[in-house]
């Protein structure tokens, strides 16, 4: 099969594009074959078109069009976040924010730092180079 994450009731999406950008949110309903109802514990239900979606492995259980409450209590239930933070992806994300946030100082001591770790990795391997010699 070549696809593997489709547009289902309950799949969690990343928002790609617009004032949400970066946002965990679910989808609720499918309005039409190019826009979805999308809720999230810490935003407005809103439409939102697919093309501003980028869908995840992540799934949960829940009805059609749930309350807010349920919706909430699904998401702890799957444990939505933690599983967000442990996928590669969400990781990633992490690390770049994470790096944007850096200041001069701090890009310089990340720098030195693997100015650092290349030598000591350079170092290790001319040993280890030489003993197989």
């Amino acid at each position: 099969m070549p696809f593997k994450r489709y547009v289902e009731i309950g799949r969690v999406a990343l928002v790609n594009y617009g004032k949400d950008y970066g946002k965990l949110v679910v989808i609720v309903d499918v309005i039409d074959q190019n826009r979805a109802l999308v809720d999230a514990p810490d935003m407005v239900r809103s439409q939102m078109n697919f093309k501003r979606l980028s869908l995840t492995d992540i799934k949960i259980e829940i009805n059609r069009v749930p309350k807010k409450k349920a919706l909430i209590e699904a998401m702890e239930k799957a444990d939505v976040k933690n599983k967000w933070e442990n996928s590669s992806w969400g990781r990633r994300l992490t690390v770049q924010k994470r790096r944007a946030s850096l200041n001069d100082f701090d890009r310089f001591k990340l720098m030195l730092a693997k100015i650092k770790k290349a030598g000591i990795v350079r170092q290790e391997l001319a040993r280890l180079k030489k003993e197989a010699a």
